[in-house]
């Protein structure tokens, strides 16, 4: 399964904010932002502050994606 962060970046525009705000409020690492970029995992831990700080559940911010070879 695949990560798909497509709803985050969503939310992000929907609340008038950019990666970088994300970064700062959520106290997450730029890494962390960079993999989700690129749909890769992140810890939940990072996904939890996240939905803290976008106050908001995990099914708002991320979908898995069943790939084609599964």
């Amino acid at each position: 399964m695949a990560m798909n962060y497509d709803k985050l970046w969503k939310l992000l525009i929907d609340k008038k904010m950019n990666r970088t705000d994300l970064h700062k409020q959520a106290h997450i690492s730029t890494n962390a932002i960079a993999a989700m970029g690129k749909g890769e995992d992140v810890s939940t831990k990072v996904l939890n502050k996240i939905c803290k700080t976008l106050d908001c559940e995990i099914e708002d911010i991320v979908t898995c994606v069943r790939e084609e070879n599964e």
